[in-house]
């Protein structure tokens, strides 16, 4: 049975990416690699280990022990964590980031960096969306509640604000009201944007969430799930905009059951019909 790695960040898409890739026939080790991992991956994994990011070297050296040749990084892994008390980084980890010192603390930069120390053991980052295309919707409206033709602006208006912002490599979410922003998504991440943003439109807010036009599809791709959601709900917004076809909608049944349930609006959309 071949084996499939997974380092695991936070959030449901763990899980959903597990599920995939057994009914697919494939063995998973999964590799928790900050707190706050969903717990049924303990279960659902066929070999499950928690090990800290800072720890890398025992990270690929588990990696390569359970016979991996191919991993995927998905979960929610901020930048804002690095920040945070975390474990004394081993030597190869200390010698990464004496790389990243000299370069950036980019998303993409941190994570091709991980890429590449990967590479050395002879392991492969697999494109996320391999295993999980039915999570990413078309163009549609998916909830009983239709965008006005206001809100309609406000998301033509978010997307590019979002795509601009994603050029940057500074986040993948933007919050709009009467198309001014609000909020972007910066080190603190989805959530907290929203909840920022929502709180300074004081209600009706319109949040947009695209990929970046030079996605790479190995890491990183946007997500949203209930947690998501329960921001939104938390910060009074009124709409969710996702990009179709690169959005990674994650307990989607759940979701538009509660969103129904509020009144909040759940649409995706692509740049060139907007």
């Amino acid at each position: 049975m071949e084996t499939i790695g997974l380092l695991a960040g936070i959030g449901t898409l763990p899980v959903e990416f597990v599920e995939a890739v057994k009914s697919q026939g494939y063995r998973v080790v999964c590799i928790a690699v900050i707190p706050g991992i969903d717990e049924r991956l303990k279960t659902k994994a066929d070999v499950y280990y928690e090990i800290s990011a800072f720890k890398l070297n025992k990270v690929i050296k588990t990696l390569v022990s359970e016979n991996v040749k191919e991993v995927t990084m998905i979960g929610k892994v901020t930048k804002e964590w690095l920040f945070k008390n975390h474990p004394i980084p081993d030597l190869r980890a200390i010698k990464v980031l004496n790389r990243l010192r000299k370069m950036d603390m980019k998303d993409d930069t941190v994570t091709l960096v991980l890429v590449e120390e990967l590479a050395k053991d002879g392991i492969s980052v697999l494109d996320q969306t391999k295993y999980l295309k039915p999570l990413m919707p078309g163009p549609q409206v998916f909830t009983k509640k239709k965008p006005t033709e206001d809100q309609l602006k406000d998301v033509a208006f978010g997307f590019k604000a979002a795509k601009a912002i994603g050029a940057m490599d500074l986040g993948q979410t933007v919050v709009i009201k009467n198309q001014a922003v609000m909020a972007v998504e910066a080190i603190e991440g989805t959530d907290a944007c929203i909840r920022r943003g929502g709180q300074l439109a004081r209600g009706g807010a319109v949040v947009v969430k695209t990929a970046k036009p030079s996605q790479d599809t190995r890491f990183d791709m946007p997500a949203v799930g209930l947690k998501t959601l329960h921001s939104m709900e938390e910060s009074g917004c009124a709409v969710l905009a996702i990009e179709a076809y690169h959005t990674l909608f994650a307990e989607r049944e759940a979701v538009l059951k509660e969103a129904d349930q509020k009144g909040i609006v759940i649409l995706s959309v692509e740049q060139e019909n907007l």
